[in-house]
């Protein structure tokens, strides 16, 4: 499997916040930066996006989950076009978020029951999931009542329960210890030993083997910005 991304764009709220971006991460290619990789990476599944704050690099994965879209280029997930067919592309990726995903007022193993239900996958998952993440003794608990870490692990427990070749992790070790790191970088590890491909945001390197590494920089604004009638989002009603 193989992600490619070709000129990539993005527009928020009018602003571009990155274009031209190409990268590539996968068992038939190298690695390629913004615009070039680490010239040591090899052909790698787990590509760590690297950059200061404000540099995109959430706002590119909110653009391969399709929350946001494509604003130039493509991306390619082997033949799939995030650009022509964004829907069957979406429908192998997944987002964990800088925000948790967590209903606070579901008990614990309630939120990983819905994901199960709505992606139809084996409840048994569910369980097996809290385990992992050393979430069993409060699985009963109202999410409302958790710490700030114990609510990251409940949001990344979702990649044990979902079915998705390609997961979009942005800084998922913010407010976990050193264990509950430690055991971030196994599951990719082990998604990535059986086929799968992961991009990785972090100001933290995570010692992912067989890794490459995106670099993203702050772009300047164009002397003259588009308008808002080029963003879908403000054109319209919102104008």
């Amino acid at each position: 499997m193989k992600l490619v991304l070709d000129g990539l764009a993005c527009r928020r709220a009018g602003r571009r916040v990155f274009a031209g971006f190409s990268a590539r991460v996968g068992s038939a290619g190298v690695g390629e930066g913004y615009p070039a990789a680490d010239a040591g990476a090899g052909a790698g599944a787990v590509a760590e996006l690297r950059g200061p704050n404000g540099a995109g690099k959430s706002s590119l994965l909110r653009v391969l989950a399709g929350l946001v879209p494509v604003a130039g280029g493509d991306a390619r997930l082997d033949g799939l076009s995030l650009a022509s067919d964004p829907a069957a592309f979406q429908e192998n990726v997944l987002l964990a978020g800088h925000l948790d995903a967590v209903k606070p007022a579901l008990t614990v193993r309630a939120n990983l029951a819905h994901w199960a239900a709505l992606y139809g996958t084996p409840d048994a998952r569910v369980d097996a999931a809290l385990e992992r993440f050393g979430l069993g003794p409060i699985a009963a608990q109202p999410a409302a009542h958790c710490s700030a870490g114990q609510k990251r692990r409940l949001g990344l427990a979702r990649l044990l329960v979902i079915d998705r070749p390609l997961w979009l992790l942005d800084e998922p070790t913010v407010s976990l210890d050193a264990d509950s790191a430690r055991l971030v970088a196994g599951l990719v590890e082990a998604h990535v030993a059986q086929g799968g491909l992961a991009v990785v945001a972090t100001h933290i390197p995570l010692g992912l083997a067989a890794s490459v590494t995106w670099e993203m920089r702050p772009q300047a604004a164009p002397a003259a910005e588009p308008t808002h009638a080029d963003d879908p989002f403000l054109a319209g009603s919102w104008g």
